[in-house]
């Protein structure tokens, strides 16, 4: 039976993509992408505790969303925790609960923050003591944006966004987020951009993508207007393709002063850079009195990574990590 207490508690943070660039379809059918991700204040939250049996690994999921989040061996909270398992020789006992507030499928990475929080708090519970280095390793084997949501604030991403460097930048964001009721698949929405380019209705780039190099000055400026007028995603016209809809809520941003708006990774989620937190209370009253979005979130950036917000219980087995 486990310590009364044995019980961790991990946040980690959702993801707005500030550029996203996309390359040609590669033959082993990924695309080559480079992205700016910063990490913003909407949370997923995962607690692990020793189950009192040998029961192995089981999942609940609460919050928004929920229903749609698979509680077998496919989530990806459970996939995490035993891959870290399975490479530190681990025993693979841990109850998990996830609590739900990035939205399932709207382009914000909720699914892969849950991987992230869980890598680091079985990591903490079972005491393998990996390094935050290593567990963005495993973390990369799980998903393209895992890695991220253990580094958090704002950072290059290569390869299929796994390959992380920081970005130099300066001050605090205020964005504005509008949620759609119902998610896009990503891999539709990678079919679509597809098709929209050999339909020559998208533009298909002849080099390998890169990042503006206006946006990154304007990062390190750290003046919101400038980076408002450098964000970019090149999914954008894939999604409102799939959901034209979202054109009217970006266009209602824009009408409504936003420095600048665009669909978050593959959608449906709009993402409003504003001036300061009075121009986000302003927009979000605008967006949740238009009915262009089923929810409207203020949010700031960057903010960390994965973080435990618990103490660990201490015992011989299990040294505190609190820390980290």
């Amino acid at each position: 039976m486990s310590p009364r207490g044995d019980r961790v508690v991990v946040r980690a943070p959702a993801k707005i993509n500030l550029a996203l660039r996309v390359g040609p379809l590669r033959e082993d059918g990924y695309h080559e992408l480079v992205s700016v991700f910063q990490a913003v204040s909407l949370f997923e939250e995962v607690s692990a505790r020793l189950p009192e049996d040998d029961e192995g690994v089981s999942v609940v999921v609460r919050g928004p969303g929920a229903a749609e989040v698979p509680t077998d061996a496919s989530n990806l909270a459970v996939r995490a925790a035993l891959l870290l398992a399975e490479r530190t020789g681990a025993a693979p006992r841990a109850r998990l609960a996830v609590r739900k507030t990035v939205p399932v499928g709207g382009g914000m990475a909720g699914g892969s923050a849950d991987a992230a929080a869980a890598l680091l708090a079985c990591d903490l519970l079972w005491g393998t003591g990996l390094h935050r280095e290593e567990l963005a390793e495993l973390g990369a084997e799980l998903g393209s944006d895992v890695p991220f949501a253990l580094v958090g604030g704002t950072a290059l991403g290569t390869g299929r966004g796994e390959r992380l460097s920081p970005v130099l930048g300066r001050g605090e964001y205020h964005w504005v987020l509008a949620l759609s009721p119902d998610g896009l698949s990503t891999p539709q929405v990678y079919a679509e951009l597809d098709r929209l380019r050999a339909a020559g209705e998208a533009p298909v780039p002849e080099l390998e993508p890169d990042v503006p190099q206006e946006l990154g000055q304007a990062l390190r400026s750290g003046d919101p207007a400038r980076v408002g007028a450098a964000l970019v995603n090149d999914l954008q016209e894939a999604a409102c393709s799939l959901r034209p809809g979202l054109r009217r809520a970006l266009a209602l941003g824009e009408d409504h002063g936003a420095l600048g708006g665009l669909v978050s990774g593959s959608g449906p989620t709009v993402a409003f850079l504003v001036p300061d937190s009075d121009a986000a209370l302003e927009l979000a009253v605008a967006l949740t009195a238009s009915g262009v979005a089923s929810d409207v979130r203020r949010v700031t950036g960057p903010v960390p990574g994965a973080r435990s917000v618990e103490p660990v219980a201490t015992s011989p087995h299990h040294p505190s990590h609190s820390s980290r």
